[in-house]
């Protein structure tokens, strides 16, 4: 596929299937039901929360609470969202607090980033996933937001949902896949947007079917480099028939090979039952090293 990390990249929950294999360390769910949140409405409060890097630009925060408005939806900040500490939004306690916070309110419906960066799996073991699972509602996000949205997933039965953040581009292909996902609970079907531009055919966003065939199972992915760096970790579900979906950026090509093949020693490519892989951006080759 072919949305950028900065575009909606796939929608849908990730959850896992049965007993994993031997070289793959995953999280024993307490409860093997599936949770789904409850779909939003006009006029419901989300939290916007900031669990990984920290914001750069003043703006962001309005940007994203007149996104969410323009969506008919209402705005409450984390009470951290716009903590600096180095790098990150602010300490690993107060950014894990905003998101136990939010779970916690009841008048809450939903929890959005507001971008991504790094810093999410530094908060995993600082997250009540008792609560969570007593108190399901949306969370979504991308990049780095993979961490969270894996862990919470695997520790509670939680459906989690990989979309844009407070600061993506929301434009009406990524805005019209949440209203038909989150506010209309309707299926999705997986397709790029349709561009002719000035050409009598589709030069870009095409999609490539490597191995053609039809499969069945659960979502289950996000950002590669993310994902490869949980494995062996107790924040995973086992991936046995599950689709797996990816997307990555920035990485040199010997990098996202590496990662592959660390997916691949994990067992991880042997249990699925398909993957949709996103568009590399920045990820041309270079350095003596090719595509």
């Amino acid at each position: 596929m072919s949305w950028t990390r900065r575009h909606f990249l796939q929608t849908g929950g990730a959850a896992a299937a049965a007993a994993g294999l031997p070289t793959l360390a995953h999280s024993e769910n307490p409860s093997s039901a599936v949770l789904k949140p409850r779909r939003l409405k006009k006029g419901d409060l989300v939290g916007l929360i900031n669990p990984a890097g920290a914001t750069f630009h003043p703006d962001d925060a309005e940007i994203a609470r007149e996104t969410m408005a323009a969506l008919g939806l209402k705005v409450r900040f984390g009470k951290h969202l716009l903590d600096r500490y180095g790098y990150l939004a602010g300490r690993d306690k107060d950014r894990a607090a905003d998101v136990n916070d939010l779970f916690a309110d009841p008048g809450v419906r939903a929890l959005i980033s507001l971008r991504g960066g790094w810093g999410c799996a530094r908060l995993l073991g600082l997250l009540d996933y008792d609560m969570i699972r007593k108190n399901p509602k949306i969370i979504m996000g991308y990049s780095d937001l993979t961490a969270l949205l894996l862990a919470i997933q695997a520790k509670t039965g939680l459906v989690t949902f990989h979309g844009p953040v407070g600061i993506s581009t929301w434009n009406e292909f990524s805005t019209g896949h949440v209203q038909r996902l989150l506010f209309e609970a309707k299926a999705l079907e997986m397709h790029n947007p349709t561009d002719l531009g000035d050409n009598l055919v589709q030069v870009e966003n095409r999609v490539l079917t490597i191995t053609p065939g039809r499969a069945r199972g659960r979502l289950q992915g996000g950002n590669l480099a993310v994902l490869t760096g949980m494995i062996g970790s107790d924040y995973l579900l086992d991936f046995s028939g599950s689709i797996l979906f990816l997307e990555e950026v920035g990485e040199a090509i010997y990098r996202v090979d590496r990662m592959l093949t660390q997916l691949k020693l994990a067992g991880v490519l042997d249990q699925i039952a398909g993957l949709v892989f996103g568009r590399c951006s920045d990820c041309s080759p270079g350095k003596g090293y090719g595509s």
